[in-house]
C-alpha cells in the first residue's frame, strides 16, 4: 500500500496538536481506517482525509474506494490490512452481523486497538458487537450518526457514543471530526442504539405525515413546496411541547393535559373523510386509531395524549 502526499489536505492540518490518542504534528498524527464505504462510511473517511488525518479505507467493492484515493487516502488490499495500519479503526457496515462476518478472518489483528461502530442494528446487536471486540482484545465504542451523510463534519451535527468512558476521552477529539456536537451516553456499550431507536422513532410518522399533506396540496393543484414553511413550523411547535409530555411521563401523572387523548381520539372521523375526500390513501393511520381507541377503553380520555406510553410500554427492559 502506498500512501499519497497529505500535507495540503485540511486547511489547519499543520496546526493541530493534540495528544493522548488524538491528532499529533507532522508525522505522528493519528491514523485511522475506516471500514465500509457505502453513502455513510465514504463521507467518514472523506471528513478524515479533509481534516489531514492519514486514512485507510476498505471495502468489500473496491471501486468504491477511488475518489477516496484520490483525494488521499490508502485503499488496504484485505479488511487485516486496514486493522493492522490503525489503532482506530472505525466500521460502518450494513449491520453488526456483517460488520463481524467481515472482520472475523482477521479478528485477532484487532488486539490493542480501539473498534468504533457506527453502522445500523439494534442494542441486541451492539451488545453481541461489544463482546465479540473485547473478546479479540479491542476497546469498544458504539456510536450513530444521528443525520444525513452530507452533515457530518459540521459543527452542530449530532452523534453519540456508548462504551468505555475512558476510551471515549481518548478519541474524543477526533470524534469530533465527524461532528461537533458529540455527546457520550454511558458506559453500557448498547445505550447509543437504544437512543439511536428511540430518537429515530419520530423520523418515519413525521415524514409520512409531511407526505400525506404534499398528497392533499397536490389534490387540489399547488405546489408542494409551498407546505415546507408552515410544517416546519409545526415540527418547531411539536419540539417545543416535548419538554412537557417528558415529564409527564417520568412522573406518570397525566390529569393535567394540554392536549388529552379525547381531542385526538375525536379526530378520527376527520382523519377518514380527508381521504375520502380527497381520494388519498390514510390507511397508515389505522394502529394509531387503534391505539387512541384503546387508550379511550382503558380510561385515558380526560389524560394527557403522552398517556400513551403507558399502553406501548410492556415491559421495563427495553433492548
Amino acid at each position: 500500500m502506498e500512501r499519497k502526499n497529505q500535507s495540503s489536505i485540511g486547511e489547519n492540518s499543520s496546526d493541530n496538536s493534540i495528544v493522548n490518542g488524538e491528532m499529533m504534528v507532522g508525522e505522528d498524527r493519528l491514523s485511522v481506517s475506516v471500514i465500509g464505504l457505502g453513502n455513510m462510511g465514504s463521507v467518514l473517511a472523506e471528513t478524515f482525509i479533509k481534516a489531514g488525518f492519514p486514512t485507510t479505507v476498505w471495502n468489500r467493492s473496491a471501486v468504491k474506494a477511488a475518489p477516496l484515493i484520490a483525494m488521499g487516502a490508502v485503499h488496504a488490499d484485505t479488511i487485516g490490512d486496514a486493522i493492522s495500519a490503525s489503532t482506530l479503526v472505525i466500521t460502518c457496515l450494513t449491520t453488526y452481523d456483517a460488520t463481524i462476518q467481515a472482520m472475523e478472518p482477521a479478528g485477532v489483528g484487532m488486539a490493542g486497538r480501539t473498534l468504533v461502530s457506527l453502522n445500523s442494528g439494534t442494542p441486541a446487536g451492539a451488545r453481541k458487537m461489544a463482546a465479540w471486540a473485547t473478546g479479540h482484545g479491542a476497546r469498544f465504542l458504539d456510536g450513530a450518526v444521528k443525520n444525513v451523510p452530507a452533515a457530518v463534519g459540521k459543527p452542530d451535527t449530532l452523534l453519540y457514543y456508548s462504551g468505555d468512558k475512558a476510551t471515549f476521552d481518548e478519541y474524543e477529539t477526533t470524534l469530533k471530526v465527524l461532528g461537533g456536537d458529540t455527546v457520550y451516553l454511558g458506559k453500557e456499550p448498547d445505550l447509543a442504539k437504544l437512543y439511536e431507536f428511540a430518537v429515530g422513532g419520530t423520523l418515519l410518522p413525521a415524514l409520512l405525515g409531511f407526505f400525506q399533506g404534499a398528497a392533499l396540496i397536490k389534490a387540489r393543484g399547488m405546489q408542494a413546496s409551498s407546505l415546507v414553511p408552515y410544517s416546519i413550523k409545526w415540527l418547531e411547535m411539536i419540539g417545543s411541547v416535548l419538554p412537557s409530555f417528558a415529564e409527564e411521563i417520568d412522573a406518570g401523572d397525566y390529569t393535567k393535559p394540554a392536549s388529552s387523548v379525547g381531542i385526538f381520539h375525536e379526530s378520527i372521523a376527520y382523519d377518514l373523510e380527508i381521504g375520502e375526500e380527497t381520494n388519498i390513501d390514510v390507511t397508515w393511520h389505522a394502529p394509531m386509531h387503534d391505539l387512541l381507541r384503546r387508550a379511550v377503553a382503558s380510561g385515558h380520555r380526560d389524560h394527557s395524549i403522552a398517556s400513551l406510553v403507558e399502553l406501548l410500554r410492556k415491559s421495563e427492559r427495553v433492548g
